[in-house]
C-alpha cells in the first residue's frame, strides 16, 4: 500500500532499538509532533509501564496499550509515533497501524541491543535484571518471536549509525 506525506510515521523494534530517541529527532526534522506510546500509557493511566506488568502482568498491560493505540490512531494525523517493542505482536495492532501510515522498523542486532540496555538506566519489565550472555539470549529468543511482525513494516533501517537524516531519507524514498 502506497501512503502519503499526510500519514503517520511508526518507529517499531526491539526495546534499546532507539525509537524513541530516532522518533524525537525525525518529528523535529519533518516538523511533526512526537508521541511515544509508552509515555502516553504512563500519563494516561498514573502508572508506569514497570508497574503494570508487576501488578496485574503483561497481558493486563497488552489491552492496556492496545486502548491507547487505538485512540491516538483515532485523533492522531501526521504524527511521528514511537511504539513498544511489542506492540505489532498483539491483536490486530499491526494492521490497524499501517491502515494510519508508515511502520519503519529499525533493526538492531542483539548484541547491540544488549550493550544498549545494559547501559540504560530505564527499568525494562521484561528484563527482570538479565545482563551478559543472558540478556543476549532472552534478547535473540524475543526477537526470533517477533521477527515475522517486523518483517512486515514498510521500511527497514539498520539501526547501527542511525540518524534522523538516514530515516527521513528512507522515509521520502518510500512516498516517491
Amino acid at each position: 500500500m502506497q501512503i502519503n506525506f499526510a500519514d503517520n510515521v511508526f518507529l517499531t523494534g526491539f526495546m534499546g532499538s532507539g525509537k524513541t530517541t530516532y522518533g524525537a529527532k525525525l518529528a523535529r526534522a519533518l516538523h511533526r509532533p512526537f508521541i511515544d506510546l509508552d509515555q502516553y500509557i504512563e500519563k494516561k493511566e498514573k502508572i508506569s509501564i514497570s508497574s503494570i506488568f508487576e501488578n496485574f502482568g503483561e497481558a493486563a498491560f497488552r489491552k492496556i496499550e492496545q486502548s491507547c493505540l487505538r485512540e491516538l490512531l483515532d485523533k492522531e494525523k501526521k504524527t511521528v509515533i514511537a511504539l513498544g517493542g511489542g506492540t505489532i505482536c498483539f491483536g490486530d495492532n499491526l494492521e490497524k497501524i499501517k491502515q494510519s501510515g508508515c511502520l519503519i522498523f529499525i533493526d538492531t542486532p542483539a548484541i547491540t541491543l544488549a550493550q544498549r540496555l545494559e547501559n540504560s538506566k530505564i527499568k525494562r519489565p521484561l528484563l527482570k535484571n538479565k545482563t551478559g550472555e543472558e540478556l543476549v539470549k532472552f534478547i535473540n529468543e524475543k526477537l526470533a518471536e517477533r521477527t515475522k511482525f517486523y518483517e512486515q513494516a514498510d521500511i527497514k533501517i539498520s539501526g547501527i549509525n542511525l540518524t534522523p537524516h538516514r530515516l527521513e531519507h528512507a522515509i521520502s524514498e518510500y512516498w516517491k
